[in-house]
């Protein structure tokens, strides 16, 4: 029944992207009442790319690694779905909440359905914190009404020029929204919920809140930025792009820092999705449209990048009880079609061509360029100095890594500093040969796709080109 629920959602991405794509953006009103005060629906080409991300994803994890296929967890993850879903159609910043608390509430069940202490802990303290983010979130969205009279998104962007972009209660609506999303989308120092739910989730799960969790929420931050307050709030406002540049700024730099200072591969990728999401971030503070179309292609580089790396993590764990990077040593000899995969998602997160990862970070530098921040595209070179390194040590240690030596002697250190095991590490979970294939299967297709849309970048770009124009 899920499946042939997550099949029909695809489906109707699809055929609604292809609508799109002859007839222009798709707008509908849920009940026939006016959009000031219905549930107005929106598909564009910008939300049609997150549209068709959050339908395959959902579907493609489904089918291939879900794990938990019961009445209960399956209808949390239709939840979860549905919630994404509803944040990259809706066009009023109230409903987005409501989507936003859905999709919110499903994540931090699925964590919990892990048992044991650590999921149960690591739920908890999502819980908490992504309620703060919510919790700001709405308090802005309040302070928008309060100002305007209106939560329609079309009717907020013509409305805020009349209020007047330095009004209080229009700056403290935008950092009440931003904070509200930076929580979701982990910017430091909003980060530690991220590596805790990621690590002790299952691997399914883990894999899901990795493509889509913070992804959509960072969608939603750009749509928000551009579609409601528009650039002119940032040039009314100096101090808002500059606090939206720092934040970005500081996250890279953080997220670098204590991305080389995890051995746990989960919490590894965790950490390193802060550096992504803050070069998004920086991305939405330049406002260029080449800054944001590097934003929005960011999005979905580190989603379809991190999808196919929890996997293929999670598959190593379970076959080869392998869970730090020291683990990792000659794995490739064992599992070569997905050491590949993860060598290619890494390049896509360093920024290598031909991947999309390369795409972003091209767009990104040059809109420092042209903007002549030449601090920001200092910062865009360093974090693509510094992926590489954090990157290079785990393709490393799959690829090139010395043999283990015999059970029995002293724990060796390897040229690279990491505590290696004495030998192979026992195998976890039996892995069966099915499973093993759908597993590799979603790697290979993460690094096909993730080498797909490099090539397409220009294309993706152009798609999504009228509307971020629109915007600026």
């Amino acid at each position: 029944m899920t499946a042939g629920i997550l099949t029909a959602q695809v489906a109707l991405a699809l055929a609604v992207t292809v609508v799109v794509a002859t007839s222009g953006p798709v707008w509908t009103v849920v009940g026939g009442l006016p959009a000031a005060v219905g549930i107005a629906l929106v598909v564009d080409p910008v939300s049609s790319v997150f549209v068709v991300l959050v339908a395959v994803a959902s579907w493609l994890l489904y089918v291939t690694v879900r794990t938990d296929a019961t009445g209960p967890t399956d209808s949390l993850w239709l939840l979860f779905t549905a919630g994404l879903t509803g944040m990259t159609v809706t066009a009023d910043v109230f409903n987005l909440y409501v989507f936003l608390e859905i999709s919110g509430l499903a994540a931090y069940a699925l964590v919990a359905s892990r048992r044991g202490t650590r999921a149960a802990l690591a739920a908890l303290h999502y819980l908490l914190v992504g309620t703060v983010g919510a919790t700001l979130y709405l308090l802005g969205v309040g302070y928008l009404y309060v100002a305007t009279g209106t939560l329609a998104m079309a009717d907020l962007r013509t409305a805020l020029p009349a209020v007047g972009y330095d009004s209080p209660l229009v700056v403290a609506a935008f950092v009440l929204i931003a904070v509200g999303l930076g929580v979701k989308l982990a910017l430091f120092p909003l980060h530690a919920w991220k590596p805790d739910a990621y690590a002790a989730s299952a691997l399914d799960v883990s894999a899901l809140l990795a493509t889509l969790g913070s992804t959509v929420p960072g969608y939603a931050l750009v749509r928000l930025v551009f579609d409601v307050f528009t650039g002119s709030f940032l040039a009314a406002v100096p101090l808002a792009e500059v606090g939206l540049l720092a934040a970005g700024l500081v996250s890279v730099a953080a997220g670098g820092y204590l991305t080389f200072r995890q051995t746990d591969v989960r919490r590894f990728l965790a950490y390193s999705s802060i550096l992504q999401f803050g070069l998004v971030v920086v991305g939405v503070a330049l406002a260029t449209p080449a800054a944001v179309t590097a934003a929005l292609v960011l999005l979905v580089a580190n989603a379809v990048a991190k999808g196919g790396l929890y996997v293929a993590v999670g598959l190593f764990d379970r076959e080869f009880g392998a869970t730090t990077v020291a683990d990792y040593a000659r794995l490739a000899r064992d599992a070569p079609v997905v050491a590949v995969g993860v060598a290619c998602a890494f390049a896509s997160l360093v920024g290598l061509p031909p991947t999309v990862g390369f795409a972003g970070k091209w767009y990104l530098a040059l809109a420092a360029v042209e903007t002549r921040a030449w601090l920001v595209a200092g910062v865009v070179l360093l974090s693509t100095l510094v992926s590489l390194a954090y990157a290079g040590r785990v393709v490393e240690r799959l690829f090139l890594a010395p043999e283990p030596v015999a059970v029995g002697s002293a724990p060796v250190v390897t040229d690279g500093g990491e505590a290696a095991s004495e030998a192979k590490p026992a195998s976890g979970t039996a892995v069966s040969p099915a499973f093993r294939r759908r597993a590799t299967g979603v790697v290979v297709v993460s690094a096909v796709a993730l080498v797909g849309l490099g090539l397409g970048s220009t294309a993706l770009a152009e798609w999504v080109a009228p509307v971020v124009e629109g915007w600026l």
